[in-house]
């Protein structure tokens, strides 16, 4: 195995999507774990219906949204389905926490270990291009990734091959000479699918996927990395 890049999973890998759930409880005391949770998991399912609803159209989907806007429509679902009061001055609040997600607290020395190493790195995301880029710059880490790829220059969201295929219209590397890291077993997944190496990052200690094959490794957080890269 010889790797060359190591890109990775921006939201749940990089930063914690689940640290929202802070403010959330501070602006509606004993709802913030359920907000958190279901914001996500709208999130996600919103991305894989506009992908799914529209594979074909050249230039992406004609359902396409950004992941800011989508982001914000989910919480807007989320506080209407717990009953909860979604006023403008709440949901901007929980949308610029997001903007500044708490980064996972091993990401800087693992990163700087990999340049070092004089290994490329990368973030291949959903996430819009300024979202990302506010994410970045908030956990210091600008000068230690060399590329942030966003899907939004195919209006297409992960796990669509395509959005894979962003990495080597970026970093001159062979599928399998790319180790990419997520923490979402359905990132993994595809990636493994496109024909990544793959590292899941199972921080929250869950059993595999039941369809399709299991990621290349598996670790509980990002300093895996390093092991791999050690003994490839």
């Amino acid at each position: 195995m010889t790797i060359r890049a190591v890109v990775f999973d921006a939201y749940g890998t990089l930063f914690d999507v689940y640290s929202i759930g802070a403010l959330a409880e501070t602006l509606y005391s004993g709802q913030g774990a359920a907000i958190a949770n279901l914001w996500r998991d709208k999130q996600i399912e919103y991305t894989r219906l506009i992908t799914m609803s529209d594979p074909q159209t050249a230039g992406g989907s004609k359902h396409y949204r950004s992941f800011w806007e989508i982001t914000r429509l989910s919480l807007q679902y989320t506080l209407d389905r717990l009953k909860l009061d979604a006023s403008d001055a709440n949901v901007e609040a929980l949308m610029q926490q997001y903007a500044h997600l708490t980064a996972f607290p091993e990401n800087i020395g693992v990163l700087q270990a990999l340049k070092a190493q004089a290994i490329t790195t990368a973030i291949l995301s959903n996430g819009s291009r300024d979202m990302l880029d506010s994410a970045v710059a908030s956990a210091g880490m600008g000068e230690l990734l060399d590329h942030v790829i966003s899907v939004e220059t195919i209006r297409r969201f992960k796990t669509s091959p395509e959005s894979y295929g962003l990495v080597q219209q970026v970093i001159p590397v062979k599928a399998e000479e790319v180790l990419f890291v997520s923490s979402n077993a359905w990132d993994a997944l595809g990636a493994t699918w496109f024909g990544f190496t793959t590292l899941w990052v199972n921080r929250q200690r869950l059993p595999y996927e039941a369809i399709g094959p299991k990621p290349t490794f598996t670790g509980n957080d990002l300093r895996e990395t390093l092991n791999l890269i050690a003994n490839s």
